[in-house]
């Protein structure tokens, strides 16, 4: 059986790790006042340049239902079924549209709720092309992957909470606090959601160092076999820095990804991220 693994934009992939491991990928849209467009179109520099000259934040627009279904039965033309791995639920109506698409096609299309963003998402995807290429069979497939995303760690250290204020994600005080004591925020996902991890005080590479130091602590049991370091255009001594430590640690396959349009949108520029299995032995 020929299986497509597919997903949407917020997957965060270039494009040749998506060829590598034939992974389609269906645009989310950013809106930049009248312009609208998608997610790949509009870039990172696009959603800083917009913030600077206008003082707002894009807004994005998710997947619809019509969207999800001509995106499905495209694939149908190539596949005999489909496994798409989608943005939390608890973070977009996107993956309740591809759910609603999904049950027009009889079974040939099933949907994962990662309960995850970026990479995070490419770490189920990249499982379910594994999977498939063991000759494993659909729902099979989708049901380890619904065991092992539960292992996700998946978290941010945030350079600016400028974004995140503008997303009503922290209060006026709290980022003025964090402007004067120039604190770093953690952000963490748990359980599909975004919640505060950890704040961080000082310079981009020492908060980076500690970031990657207890969240390597934290969730002491990694899957070595690979870690995605995904950024919105950190700085490459920011990005090194990870790199080197999680070599030290033992992960066998580092890729390093920027993160899209569309989640560069709620985290803002020089956000850095460390994503990994954790169910390793």
């Amino acid at each position: 059986m020929k299986i497509a693994i597919s997903a949407e934009t917020t997957i965060d992939l270039p494009q040749e790790i998506l060829d590598q491991y034939d992974i389609s990928i269906i645009p989310f849209h950013v809106l930049l006042g009248e312009r609208d467009e998608a997610d790949g179109v509009i870039t990172p520099q696009d959603i800083f340049d917009y913030v600077n000259k206008t003082g707002l934040l894009p807004k994005t627009s998710a997947i619809n239902e019509f969207q999800f279904s001509e995106h499905f039965k495209e694939l149908l033309t190539r596949y005999d079924a489909v496994i798409h791995v989608s943005l939390s639920s608890e973070i977009s109506s996107a993956c309740g549209n591809a759910i609603k698409a999904a049950s027009k096609f009889e079974g040939k299309v099933f949907i994962v709720d990662s309960h995850s963003l970026s990479t995070g998402i490419a770490h189920l995807c990249i499982l379910g092309r594994n999977y498939a290429n063991e000759g494993k069979e659909p729902q099979e497939i989708v049901d380890l992957l619904n065991k092992r995303k539960e292992h996700l760690q998946v978290s941010f250290v945030v350079n600016t909470t400028e974004y995140l204020y503008k997303g009503g994600r922290c209060t006026g005080l709290q980022r003025l606090g964090a402007i004067f004591l120039r604190i770093k925020p953690q952000i963490v996902l748990k359980d599909g959601k975004m919640i505060p991890g950890k704040r961080y005080h000082g310079r981009n590479m020492a908060v980076v160092r500690n970031y990657v130091k207890d969240t390597l602590e934290e969730f002491n049991t990694p899957d070595l076999s690979l870690v995605f370091v995904t950024h919105s255009h950190a700085t490459e001594d920011m990005v090194q820095v990870a790199v080197e430590m999680l070599k030290e640690r033992g992960f066998k396959n580092i890729i390093s990804t920027t993160a899209g349009a569309t989640i560069t949108s709620h985290c803002g520029p020089r956000t850095l991220g460390i994503l990994y299995l954790n169910d390793g032995q």
